[in-house]
């Protein structure tokens, strides 16, 4: 048996190699090879291998795709700049241009404070740096997150110009995946959520489900592993079962289509146990009931036989009304085609059913990278694949305009990862949108100036509001005024009524145009109006512009005033400093109770303890602990004077703030024109964000219904919140928050 320090053969990736590589080809890789083992002599995995494995493992899995030579000699080189001696312009002096523009693409940002990468080198941590222990301080945690999103938006501004660059970026992750069982757990968990969240996306929006597939299920068992084995364990209960009724259904199936002059390859569709879950999630249907557990795959000859097969299912078998899908005329966004259709099989059980051609299922396996499987010359493949890379480049023309990492990234979902939807103008064209775009999102997409002018929308005839989410299938028209621009409301997160990042950014575009003056005044009213509204009456801007990283309270109202920063994000970063914790000191006949376990007591657990209604301390507050007699621990403020003046020093005890669950009362008012149905929909929004309400009352005086509430929220950023939502409710004039009486 070989050992983990055996470092994997050169021979074994030769091998693997793709049959129409040439002999300069294999030469090029052979090179590549030698100098990623030499520059990696002496590196460890924390599996104990040699690191070498781990480049040829990447090259091994680019290979399986059948990707150019270049590729597979910048996946063995792709970690010896950032961790090696070798430099770029070595790489670029011995190999050219091509490759070291890829391993330069796959490199991890060498200027930044390496925090969180995905190799996994013995004795660093898992970004491959030395490993330096520090505190988990919400400053570190914070600094993580941003240099995870500052490198994903390096890597996808890199697929962007080289779609390459992502498939070694992808081979990475998955061999690292492969490997995850050998890094300490608390990691393990982090970085295949990243996988979930990131890459299996990338792969999908390439069309690779073959990376797909795996990436989610190997993730999936670190994140879920109670679901995972569940699911495992209840596949391989009833594999042998399974199994003799697939190989009775398929020859059923072949001698029914053979019958009818239809030739076909038939495959049972291997069963992954992330989409499984997710089924069972979506449908919120128990294991049994998942219909794809029982699944076929039908390869005919081409289109017609498709169609063909189709009919000759569908008239032997009962369809199963809502699971038909035609992905070979209405191809999905990833431009993967095939007819998918579910029966109800002679036992009367469902029996999922797709069919393709084998063009079709090359490309639902490999994506984009089936273009290089293809025959040298093929105008076909070289068409399709252009058309799947500027369609990508398309979906991401925003992405050189966001520079804040952790936008890019949300964007990134909002725009690339999510499922689209087929919207058509009232000329019958035909506009791809991710799913979950409004009007405005779509006036937008058609032309700049519509989306500026945009006043309103009609979708199939019907008057709507902006915030609609359109569905495949929806005829949308605009209606425009003859001048004018976007409103700031729009870039209100909010409020719903823009989700792409396209639009966003040619709405901000706008607005940046516009006089700084003009800007500095309409961000400074802005801002002012809601820490009215909010109650807050004293507030050091200096300092606020400062946690911002803006030198002046004027850049931050210019880039309020512009839609470049939005008050919600003000007022999220106002409400988690420390100073603002006394935001909700409440009367204390209305206030809720804090609960006991909201304390954690330092080398004295299960202690009874007790707030001092002396100083209230609140969460957030800098607190100390006092041994009373009898009465277990008091906790106070550490600038409470009954402990300032104590001279029991003794009887002082560290304590800090555990697990937080609580809500503060906050009293508001509401103004609105008196309608039926506006208590109602005002209880159906706070119920909607989670708020109880602790107490009401309506006064409604010459048509005009004037309510008093006191709602239980979180943070000053839920009421912030919840304060818009109910100025936009119809007929509401304001909403505001007031003094408690």
């Amino acid at each position: 048996m070989k050992s983990a320090n055996t470092a994997i053969p050169l021979e074994k990736l030769i091998e693997q190699l793709p049959e129409n590589y040439s002999m300069k080809d294999r030469e090029l890789i052979q090179r590549a090879y030698h100098v990623a083992e030499e520059a990696h002599r002496g590196q460890k995995r924390h599996s104990g291998e040699p690191y070498i494995n781990h480049c040829v493992s990447v090259a091994s899995i680019l290979a399986d795709l059948k990707v150019p030579p270049e590729v597979i000699a910048a996946g063995l080189l792709h970690d010896t700049v950032e961790d090696t001696s070798v430099t770029l312009s070595d790489i670029r002096r011995d190999f050219g241009d091509t490759i070291a523009a890829l391993v330069d693409g796959v490199t991890k940002l060498t200027h930044l404070p390496r925090v969180s990468r995905g190799d996994q080198i013995a004795g660093k941590d898992d970004d491959g740096s030395e490993v330096e222990e520090q505190p988990a301080t919400p400053a570190l945690l914070g600094r993580k997150e941003d240099i995870v999103s500052e490198t994903l938006r390096k890597t996808f501004l890199a697929m962007g110009k080289d779609v390459r660059v992502m498939f070694i970026k992808l081979a990475d992750r998955t061999h690292n995946m492969r490997t995850l069982s050998h890094m300490p757990e608390h990691k393990q968990k982090r970085i295949a959520q990243e996988t979930l969240d990131i890459f299996s996306p990338v792969a999908n929006r390439l069309g690779i489900w073959q990376i797909k597939w795996e990436l989610e299920d190997l993730a999936f068992r670190y994140v879920n592993p109670a679901k995972y084995k569940e699911i495992a364990e209840l596949l391989a209960e009833k594999r042998p079962d399974r199994e003799a009724q697939l190989e009775a259904i398929k020859e059923n199936l072949v001698k029914l289509l053979e019958k009818n002059n239809i030739k076909v390859e038939i495959s049972g569709r291997p069963k992954h146990i992330y989409s499984i879950y997710k089924k069972m999630q979506n449908k919120d249907k128990p294991f049994d009931m998942v219909r794809d557990v029982r699944a076929v795959r039908l390869i005919v000859p081409d289109v017609p036989s498709c169609y063909a097969a189709l009919g000759v299912i569908h008239t032997t078998w009962r369809p199963i009304t809502g699971e038909f899908d035609d992905y070979i005329a209405a191809p999905k966004d990833n431009f993967y085609q095939s007819l998918h259709t579910a029966v109800l099989y002679e036992d009367k059980r469902p029996l999922e059913v797709q069919i393709r051609t084998h063009e079709m299922h090359l490309n639902a396996e490999y994506g984009i990278a089936a273009h290089w499987r293809y025959k040298e010359g093929t105008k076909q493949a070289d068409k399709n694949y252009e058309q799947q890379i500027n369609s990508l480049r398309s979906m991401m023309e925003w992405g050189p305009d966001v520079h804040d990492a952790a936008e890019f990234v949300e964007s990134m979902h909002s725009d690339v990862f999510q499922d689209r939807v087929y919207i058509f103008t009232p000329r019958g064209d035909a506009i791809d949108l991710p799913a979950g775009s409004t009007p405005l999102d779509f006036a937008y997409h058609v032309h700049t100036d519509i989306g500026h002018r945009c006043r309103g929308a009609r979708i199939n005839g019907k008057l709507v509001p902006l915030y609609q989410t359109l569905k495949t299938g929806d005829q949308v028209e605009i209606l425009t005024a003859k001048r004018g621009g976007p409103s700031r409301d729009w870039l209100n997160a909010n409020l719903g009524l823009v989700k792409t990042q396209r639009a966003r950014a040619k709405i901000k575009a706008w607005f940046k145009k516009q006089e700084d003056e003009q800007n500095l005044a309409q961000g400074r009213d802005t801002l002012e109006k809601e820490l009215q509204r909010l109650g807050i009456k004293e507030v050091n801007f200096e300092k606020m512009a400062r946690d911002l990283n803006y030198k002046t309270p004027d850049e931050m109202f210019i880039e309020l005033g512009n839609g470049e920063l939005t008050v919600s994000k003000v007022i999220k970063q106002f409400s988690q400093h420390e100073e603002t914790q006394d935001i909700f000191e409440v009367n204390p006949t209305t206030a809720k109770a804090a609960s006991t376990n909201v304390i954690e007591v330092v080398g004295l657990k299960g202690m009874l303890s007790s707030m001092a209604r002396c100083c209230n301390p609140m969460a957030g507050d800098q607190v100390v602990g006092f041994i009373t007699r009898g009465r277990g621990v008091t906790i106070h403020r550490q600038d409470c004077p009954n402990i300032l003046r104590t001279e029991d020093r003794e009887r002082l005890l560290q304590v800090g703030w555990g697990h937080i669950e609580r809500t503060y009362p906050v009293p508001i008012q509401i103004k609105a024109y008196d309608r039926q149905g506006l208590v109602g929909d005002i209880s159906n929004l706070l119920s909607d964000e989670n708020i109880n309400i602790a107490d009401v009352a309506v006064n409604t005086n010459r048509s005009i219904a004037d309510l008093r509430l006191i709602i239980e929220v979180k943070d000053i950023t839920q009421l912030s919140r919840v304060l818009t939502r109910i100025e936009n409710l119809p007929n509401v004039m304001e909403a505001h928050r007031t003094n408690p009486g």
